[in-house]
């Protein structure tokens, strides 16, 4: 399951035009808090039988491995180096890539999916065009054009909307880390996506708290807890999922036993720890690559392995042979 995105985030799943006002009662009901990193690829981690599928999905992103897989070994080997030269640009430039170089890189290309979402929607909230958007142009383009004073006076639940727009509004100071009231692309994939960003976290367990704490008291009790998932018709008898439910509320999120839970559980609960499957396959192909065991890679040495990085042709024919011979 993935976390409740912002409103903003919904209207633009929807492809809302500019004027359009997003639902107060947006979003599934109950569904969707739990932030669960996916996995680098669904490929299996065969190297040992030659099958380097799982790396290349994971150091290019799944799309971009199948372009490398239509490719020459020529024009593969080409490419690769390019990236390999960007990785070391985007570090520290001294000519090799580190082993937090190539995490960055592969975090970078597990994103690639949110990045271009955004891109997708920039032109609708940079009305200006001057490359970065501002509160006032997101805000416009979400809710409307309203005068001072005036918010929301032609809506039926206009109380609603107002918390609304001042919730957006505060992510999107959070989002906005220089302060400027200007969001860059980086800093509006944030405000879209905060669960991706570890400086949103905090805002991620605010507005969770927010949710669900309807006696206003800063926790999240039991019976808060199960309302966000299950609405009881009169006389129904409680479904075996939902006292599961609250065992799972009992015996796992309320982790210090006093009943409710508190912004630290809540945001152990959404955004639970996780193993940095970026470092994890970064120290995999470093340790593969590294001749000289000095710790870091040289371009020569990523080329002279190019084929755990990246595929081809050859590379993707070859993997069809191995897969045919495992069958047999």
């Amino acid at each position: 399951m993935m976390w409740r995105p912002s409103l903003l985030l919904l209207m633009l799943l929807l492809r809302r035009g500019a004027q359009g006002k997003p639902s107060p009662d947006a979003g599934p009901h109950g569904q969707g808090r739990v932030h669960q990193a996916a996995p680098l690829s669904e490929a299996p981690h065969d190297d040992a039988h030659g099958n380097f599928q799982y790396d290349h999905e994971a150091f290019l992103g799944q799309e971009v491995a199948k372009e490398f897989d239509q490719l020459s070994p020529e024009e593969s080997r080409a490419r690769l180096g390019r990236i390999v030269d960007r990785m070391d640009r985007a570090g520290d430039g001294d000519g090799w890539v580190s082993l937090a170089e190539l995490r960055a890189w592969i975090a970078h290309t597990q994103q690639r999916h949110i990045r271009d979402s955004v891109s997708a929607a920039w032109s609708t909230y940079d009305t200006d065009r001057d490359g970065r958007v501002g509160w006032e142009e997101l805000r416009n383009a979400t809710y409307g054009h309203y005068a001072p004073g005036e918010e929301f006076h032609d809506v039926e639940d206009a109380e609603t909307y107002k918390k609304m727009l001042a919730r957006d509004e505060r992510r999107f100071r959070v989002a906005d880390q220089d302060g400027d009231s200007m969001a860059t692309r980086e800093e509006l994939t944030a405000f879209l996506h905060p669960e991706e960003f570890p400086h949103m976290r905090d805002i991620v367990i605010a507005e969770t708290l927010e949710d669900l704490d309807k006696n206003k008291d800063g926790y999240v009790q039991v019976d808060e807890y199960i309302a966000d998932l299950y609405s009881a018709e009169p006389g129904e008898e409680e479904p075996a999922w939902v006292q599961t439910e609250r065992e799972q509320f009992r015996d796992f999120r309320d982790l210090n036993k006093d009943g409710r839970l508190d912004g630290s559980e809540v945001g152990h609960w959404v955004l639970p720890p996780a193993q940095d499957q970026p470092l994890v396959e970064a120290n995999h192909l470093l340790h593969e690559s590294d001749t000289d065991k000095d710790g870091r890679l040289s371009k020569a040495e990523i080329l002279s392995n190019w084929n755990m990085f990246v595929g081809s042709q050859a590379t993707n024919y070859g993997e069809d042979l191995t897969r045919h011979h495992d069958e047999l």
